[in-house]
């Protein structure tokens, strides 16, 4: 084999322990808190080396700070792509607050780990608020909803729909999970200066397909 393929195969290997280390992280998000965890549970649960961890992170803090910032990254991809095809800027945030807050049928893992570190979604920069933020104030510029100071609504917003995913969490029904979700999207609408009407038939309109 040359060099080169050698170092590929390495590079690969490593690749593949990283994630790996990642995944385990992720999965222990769901459960436990990463203070409770140690880095030989970390490394147990990827099935890697303990020495291993090493070569890819300097701490465990390192290790779960970059698994949530994946878990965000991932997150607000995947609303990009969903309401892409979506014209009205209110419904692109009612869509993605009804997205967000059906994870716990859809994407259980990810809401876990939402609900696990939720304070840190208020102000990532990436994911859920600084979308919902856009969303938010491409409606108010074409005279669709009204607001004050963008930090507090992005408070009230993301307070509210933690609050829901959390109470979807304790709830096994999908419909009841459909009904919360739909629900929270109207309400978040009403507060923003909608019609009761209005809100609720934006709240109701079918989601993408991909959703």
């Amino acid at each position: 084999m040359t060099r080169t393929g050698t170092a590929n195969r390495l590079d690969r290997r490593k690749a593949r322990t990283r994630a790996a280390l990642l995944s385990a992280a992720r999965t222990l998000l769901t459960a436990r808190d990463p203070a409770e965890v140690s880095i030989q549970e970390i490394t147990d649960a990827a099935d890697v080396g303990f020495g291993s961890f090493y070569n890819h992170f300097s701490s465990k803090q390192e290790l779960f700070e970059v698994a949530v910032e994946e878990v965000i990254e991932e997150h607000g991809a995947m609303l990009d792509e969903i309401t892409a095809s979506i014209a009205d800027p209110a419904e692109v945030f009612a869509a993605s607050i009804r997205i967000t807050a059906r994870f716990p049928k859809t994407h259980p893992e990810m809401a876990k780990i939402i609900e696990r570190v939720g304070q840190r979604y208020l102000t990532s920069p990436t994911g859920l608020a600084p979308r919902a933020l856009r969303d938010l104030e491409r409606a108010r510029d074409v005279g669709r909803i009204d607001f004050g100071d963008p930090e507090v609504l992005i408070a009230c917003v993301g307070g509210a729909l933690l609050g829901v995913i959390h109470l979807a969490l304790l709830r096994s029904e999908p419909a009841a999970i459909d009904a919360a979700s739909d629900e929270l999207a109207a309400n978040l609408l009403l507060m923003l200066g909608l019609s009761a009407e209005e809100a609720r038939e934006i709240a109701r309109r079918p989601l993408p397909t991909d959703a």
